[in-house]
């Protein structure tokens, strides 16, 4: 179960928060029931510890450039085809012209990323995918619950803490819940993230904003306070798994090579946003300006150039990479093109050493040019494995038979 309920929760809180828009995010360890401090970690610091490079890079194979494998039969339903073939994987450029950065107190840049060109997606390198399957949208609440009626299970923010993993607590603290977007009535400074979030007993994928919310009317939106180990196990069910990080990006990139959107060029081509984002003042008054101020209905904005909807915004998508701020880098020193990497065989986060992370893509309806923009193309998020939250979801995928 989650680290900490009980004080909006270690890893709980943190895969919420430094999967969002924060650098980084540290949630300190209470034994009682005091909130908890969060506090932004650069993740430029250097790393406490080398690392080894896990999976091996081939020298380029230039005959793989260009390569547009062909579906190997009927497509699944919901899915479509991702072509083999190589591409660069990076994030966006330094000083993106679409973002403004909120400051903290201390005049710092919340959204360092945005100025430093999101260093844990730095440098560039070459990466070459097999061709497979992958879901046209997001899983939605009515697939998952059709997951969930089949097999009986119960995810992770279902469940019961036990309080043998958390000695002193107040047993009326240890309750089922989740961390749920609550936005403020009025502007707050933009480094205390825990004016926007809270952690909600009763909160779970049925009832994403607490136990008084319902699906009732949103059977088709995506499925939302689900823990990897919850994405994962709906996965196997469906005979799926899991992207990996490139599988992803390259899916995302649809054969488009170096654009900052999913889209193309501009972020808002005839002045329309191409994706559910956040306008207006973050985080307490979103103008709706994309039509929604919350989560989207799967599949309503344009899809990219593979046919895959909201591969930008709307919700935060896992995928089975272990995350590491360094991993790129890694590769890159190597030189060639990294063959169907499947990342690090273990996370490693600076901001929080012991929590172990996966990584998470796309953005969500929380970003902000002020300060998210990770619906910017090849930005990455990060998400302690143990936590859900009300704006992270997922897809899947499959191999080719």
């Amino acid at each position: 179960m989650m680290k900490s309920v009980f004080t909006v929760g270690t890893s709980l809180c943190c895969a919420a928060l430094s999967a969002l828009f924060l650098p980084g995010c540290r949630v300190q360890e209470s034994t009682g029931s005091a909130a908890p401090v969060a506090t932004s970690v650069a993740l430029t610091q250097p790393l406490a510890r080398p690392i080894k490079v896990v999976q091996p890079v081939k020298k380029a194979e230039t005959t793989h450039v260009g390569v547009v494998s062909r579906p190997p039969g009927p497509a699944p339903k919901g899915m479509v085809w991702i072509p083999a073939g190589q591409f660069w994987m990076s994030g966006p450029p330094q000083n993106n012209e679409s973002c403004r950065c909120a400051t903290s107190a201390k005049g710092k840049p919340i959204c360092a990323g945005l100025l430093s060109g999101f260093t844990d997606a730095q440098p560039g390198h070459a990466v070459y995918v097999d061709g497979f399957w992958m879901d046209a949208t997001e899983v939605t609440n009515a697939q998952f619950s059709a997951f969930v009626r089949a097999t009986g299970y119960v995810t992770v923010a279902e469940r019961k803490p036990d309080p043998a993993q958390f000695p002193g607590a107040d047993p009326a603290l240890l309750v089922p819940g989740s961390i749920v977007f609550t936005p403020p009535k009025t502007a707050v400074p933009l480094d205390n993230v825990n004016a926007w979030w809270s952690y909600v007993p009763g909160a779970n994928w049925r009832h994403p904003s607490g136990p008084h919310s319902t699906l009732k009317g949103k059977e088709n939106f995506p499925v939302v306070q689900v823990a990897y180990e919850d994405a994962a196990a709906y996965a196997k069910w469906a005979d799926k798994r899991l992207p990996t990080e490139a599988e992803w990006e390259r899916a995302a990139r649809g054969g488009q090579e170096r654009e900052p959107y999913v889209w193309g060029k501009q972020l808002k081509p005839g002045g329309r946003w191409q994706c559910n984002a956040f306008q207006g003042e973050f985080p307490y008054h979103d103008t709706a300006e994309d039509g929604y101020a919350g989560l989207a209905p799967v599949a309503h904005f344009a899809p990219n150039h593979y046919h895959l909807y909201d591969m930008a915004g709307n919700v935060w998508e896992w995928c089975s990479d272990w995350y590491r701020p360094d991993y790129y880098a890694q590769l890159a020193a190597q030189g060639g093109v990294a063959h169907n990497p499947h990342g690090p065989t273990q996370s490693y986060d600076p901001d929080e050493p012991g929590v172990p992370k996966r990584v998470q893509r796309g953005g969500s309806f929380l970003c902000s040019d002020q300060y998210c923009a990770r619906y910017l193309l090849g930005t990455r998020g990060k998400g302690a494995v143990d936590t859900g939250s009300s704006h992270v979801g997922f897809r899947c995928v499959r191999a080719a038979r």
